[in-house]
């Protein structure tokens, strides 16, 4: 009798799911975007720019080749919103939310899959942490939209209350998407608004609170103000983003924003230090401001936001983690430290190469479309920090960039809102070398 070999049934990792899943609903988007129905004119949207608003949604991004307000119609609009509601939530998230409703039981492969989309530390208590992120979104979204619905009803009427639902979502989500723009006066962000303290402090506030990470808000809502029980990654998570939101504020209010009045200045100041972690949102002409300001902004873009978070970038986790091994190496520590704690080598080495990973996407990307598009380097530097960091905030060229370089756009944006270390470990699997080559030392510096 011929014996035939058994073939075993390939089981994709979690890394894969994700992906997957990303890149579904990314096509779907796509797709609904296309239809005449989605565009104000009742026109089908060419697929290059369909494709390109729906990743810029899903990853909550924010740039676009469309001003949202003026070109795409109530159900484009739906569209999009949905995309940045998913996105901010993440996808697979979003799918266990609908299996506990149906009320199905997640399995174990589904929960260790949840564990990596949502960067929890463990499996266990992952369906209560997935409840918990949909009941913290839910409040802020709803919180948010009610502090501006006066302020767009005002304006706007009875639309100003979809006006305030979009843009709650949208500023929670760390999207940056907006329906401000009308045809005599497109990609105006909140600009009119530079100066309503409302508006901008809501707005803004819900920027911080999206990117500060669900885990970070667990442990708020646990033990309220005792900063002292809190995990050592919400106190690096909280330091961290007040030092990298009132130190740009400083420059900006000193350096950047020397005319009007004090509050103006603070305010401008103020919003223009949040949007770049990682919303996308201005209330200042950006083309105008000064190469130093543009230049801080870049950096401020890559850093983005927290892990388990709506915000992409590098994160603050990585920034921090970066920092501490730079002072245990000045003062001859094996061990980076942070209150108390020795941090895991295995977290610095994921910090240096993430940081690497997206220095390289940041170059590389803005390299290729100033090539191809004739522009200054600088410029095209701030639109793929602004890509890859997931932010959306433009110096105004993404509308008139070829299909080459929107392409460019497109993947950064998708790399820098799944991970580069999740594409790589989908890529190449996860699993530890088991064997070690002989060590050998090499200069450094």
């Amino acid at each position: 009798m011929i014996q035939y070999p058994r073939y075993r049934r390939h089981r994709f990792s979690s890394f894969q799911v994700i992906i997957a899943g990303f890149a579904a609903v990314d096509l779907v988007g796509a797709l609904l975007l296309m239809l005449p129905i989605a565009a104000q004119q009742r026109c089908v949207t060419p697929f290059h720019e369909a494709l390109f608003t729906s990743t810029s949604a899903l990853c909550v991004t924010g740039l676009v080749v469309q001003d949202t307000g003026s070109y795409w119609s109530a159900f484009g609009q739906s569209v999009i919103l949905l995309l940045i509601q998913i996105g901010g939530l993440g996808v697979i998230t979003v799918g266990a939310a609908f299996a506990l409703l149906s009320g199905r039981k997640i399995s174990l492969k589904q929960r260790s899959t949840m564990q990596e989309a949502t960067a929890a530390p463990q499996m266990g208590g992952i369906v209560r942490l997935t409840g918990f992120i949909l009941r913290i979104t839910a409040l802020f979204e709803l919180a948010g939209a009610a502090l501006l619905l006066p302020t767009f009803c005002a304006d706007y009427g009875l639309r100003g209350i979809w006006y305030a639902l979009f843009h709650s979502i949208s500023a929670f989500c760390n999207a940056g998407f907006d329906l401000l723009g009308t045809e005599g006066a497109k990609f105006v962000s909140l600009t009119r608004y530079a100066g309503d303290p409302l508006l901008t402090t809501v707005i803004a506030a819900l920027i911080i609170f999206g990117g500060l990470g669900f885990l970070t808000w667990e442990d708020i809502c646990t033990y309220r103000l005792d900063f002292r029980r809190y995990r050592m990654q919400s106190k690096v998570i909280l330091v961290t983003t007040a030092f990298l939101l009132v130190l740009p504020t400083l420059y900006f209010y000193c350096f950047e924003f020397t005319a009007g009045s004090a509050r103006q200045r603070i305010l401008l100041s103020m919003f223009q230090s949040v949007t770049p972690r990682t919303a996308g949102f201005n209330t200042a002409d950006l083309a105008a401001m000064d190469s130093t300001s543009q230049a801080l902004m870049v950096v401020l873009m890559l850093l983005g936001g927290s892990p388990s978070s709506t915000a992409g970038g590098m994160k603050t986790t990585t920034f921090a983690v970066l920092l501490a091994n730079m002072w245990a190496t000045f003062r001859r520590r094996d061990d980076a430290e942070f209150f108390g704690r020795r941090i895991d080598g295995s977290a610095v080495k994921n910090a240096a190469t993430i940081a690497g990973m997206y220095l390289t996407l940041f170059f590389l990307g803005a390299f290729v479309i100033a090539a191809a598009e004739q522009l200054p380097m600088s410029v095209c530097l701030y639109e793929t920090a602004s890509a890859v960091a997931t932010v959306g905030l433009t110096l105004g060229i993404t509308p008139q960039l070829g299909v080459l370089s929107q392409g460019v756009l497109i993947a950064l944006m998708f790399l820098g809102r799944v991970g580069g270390l999740t594409l790589i470990y989908a890529a190449f699997g996860s699993s530890p070398a088991h064997s070690r080559l002989p060590q050998e030392k090499i200069a450094i510096g």
